[in-house]
Formats: structure tokens, C-alpha cells, sequence
């Protein structure tokens, strides 16, 4: 292990200073009090915003920010690490070497026989690739079910809903079962938005709340049909709106007025402005 450097150090901590910092951590004598009191449940939740503070760094591109946000979610890999490590379940050189196998066996086209510098010359596709990953991911979970193993078994009931839903629908197209072309995702979301009017036109708030959530799923579908990501285009639209918001409110401001002192008329006014300067 180097030895590790004040902060202000001009030299580079190492991966082995990041784990002897997390062991120190949680010293049952000398650790932080904080860090000590967490287990894995408790942690997830820094996790979580770790991770979307890191999708949020790359979507503007900012690229000091993705490393620092990137350290952050590494640390977070650490800790759990260190978790394991003290119930004896696993380390963080068992982390490593789960994540190299895997990658190794899901790039049979990439590393022959296995071997990290093992060289394939047969060149594939870009579908080709898919195709042999999600078999690869299939035979991968049918072996930890002990059975032939369900097409949706797997996928992450924590995830957020619109890229499980994304996921849910992909791993049913894998089998087949999925709209021919866009039209047919096009027509769907047509019935359910006449099902949803019917709906609200009863009065029923149980039936809305299913027919919404039809209307939602099928519009997944139609993102995930179009190639794009149902999470990063909803990522967009908020930012366009809010962009668009922030201007309108600009716009007032100048005007010596306040959006909430305004009529619906002026607002809509002033939505077509800030539209129109995008």
C-alpha cells in the first residue's frame, strides 16, 4: 500500500489508500461515528443520488464535475465493499474480479477463450451483439434460478418506473412479443387515451389512475420503438420546460409584474415568447 498523503498532497491517492481510508472509516475504536451507525439498506439512498448527480454532471457536460461525481459513486462501491467484507460475505477484490468474469464471458466475440488478452479475428455486428448478450444474460439467469429461469425474472423492482417499464417491454420484444412498427404503438396509445377519457367522464378515480398508467406504458413503448431512452427524454422535456418557465419569469420581472398576479391569457403569451427564443 502507498503511503498515504496529507490532504493538499500533490501526489495521486491510490485505489489502495480509498479502501485503507474506508477501513478507517469504520473502526469500531477510532471511525466516524456516522459511518459506523450505516448498513447496506441504510446507504442505498446516497446511492441513488450518487448516481443521478452523476447523470445530471454528464448531461451538461461538464466534465471536472462527471470525475468528482464519478469519485462519489466509486465510494459508494467501496462502502458496500467494506460491508461485505466485515459479514465476510465478500471484498472489494471479489467485486472486482465478479465484474471482470462477467465481462469476459459476455464478450465471447471480443476475448477468445475467455482470456483478457485472448484475440477473436472474426468480426460481428452490433445486433449480433445483442442478440448474444441477452442469451448469454438469459443462460446467466436461469443458472442462479436453478430452472430454464423467466424472462422477466431479474428486473429491479427499484428501478425507476419509466426505465422499468423500458426494460420490461425490451425483454418481452426479445421474445417476440412486441408491435410490428410504430403505427401499431401509435394506435395502442390512441385506445388508451379513448379509455381514458371514458374514465374520467365517469368520475372514476381508481379507473383513471389504471388508464393513466396504460397511457404511460404504451408512451414507454413508443420511446423504447424509436431507439431512445424513456428517462433521458423525460430528462430533456423537464429541462426545456423549466428553461422555458425560468424565461417567462425573466420576462414578467422585467415587465414589473409576477407570473401568479397574471391571467392565464398573459401567461400563454408569455409561454409562446419564451418558445419562440428557444
Amino acid at each position: 500500500m502507498s503511503d498515504a498523503q496529507p490532504p493538499g498532497s500533490q501526489q495521486h491517492y491510490s485505489m489502495a489508500d480509498l479502501l485503507r481510508i474506508m477501513q478507517r472509516l469504520r473502526d469500531p475504536e477510532s471511525g466516524c461515528p456516522w459511518d459506523l451507525k450505516q448498513d447496506f439498506a441504510s446507504i442505498v439512498p446516497y446511492t441513488l443520488e450518487e448516481c443521478y448527480e452523476l447523470a445530471d454532471a454528464i448531461g451538461q457536460n461538464d466534465l471536472p464535475h462527471i470525475a468528482d461525481e464519478l469519485g462519489d459513486v466509486l465510494f459508494q462501491v467501496v462502502f458496500y465493499s467494506q460491508l461485505g467484507s466485515e459479514q465476510g460475505a465478500f471484498d472489494f477484490s471479489s467485486v472486482v474480479d465478479g465484474i471482470a468474469r462477467k465481462l469476459l464471458r459476455r464478450h465471447p466475440h471480443v476475448f477468445a477463450d475467455g482470456a483478457v488478452e485472448g484475440r477473436v479475428s472474426q468480426t460481428v455486428t452490433t445486433a449480433q451483439v445483442k442478440e448474444r448478450w441477452e442469451a448469454i444474460k438469459q443462460e446467466e439467469r436461469a443458472e442462479r434460478a436453478g430452472t430454464e429461469g423467466g424472462i422477466l425474472d431479474d428486473v429491479p423492482n427499484a428501478l425507476p418506473a419509466l426505465s422499468r417499464a423500458q426494460k420490461l417491454q425490451k425483454r418481452a420484444a426479445g421474445v417476440g412479443f412486441d408491435w410490428p412498427d410504430a403505427e401499431g404503438v401509435i394506435a395502442k396509445l390512441e385506445e388508451e387515451l379513448a379509455e381514458l377519457k371514458s374514465a374520467l367522464d365517469a368520475g372514476s378515480s381508481d379507473a383513471t389512475a389504471e388508464e393513466l398508467g396504460d397511457v404511460l406504458f404504451t408512451v414507454v413503448n413508443m420511446t423504447r420503438r424509436c431507439g431512445l431512452d424513456a428517462e433521458a427524454v423525460l430528462r430533456q422535456a423537464n429541462q426545456k420546460f423549466e428553461t422555458r418557465f425560468q424565461h417567462m419569469e425573466r420576462a414578467a420581472l422585467e415587465a414589473g409584474s409576477g407570473l401568479a398576479q397574471e391571467s392565464l391569457q398573459q401567461l400563454e403569451q408569455r409561454w409562446q415568447a419564451a418558445k419562440s427564443d428557444d
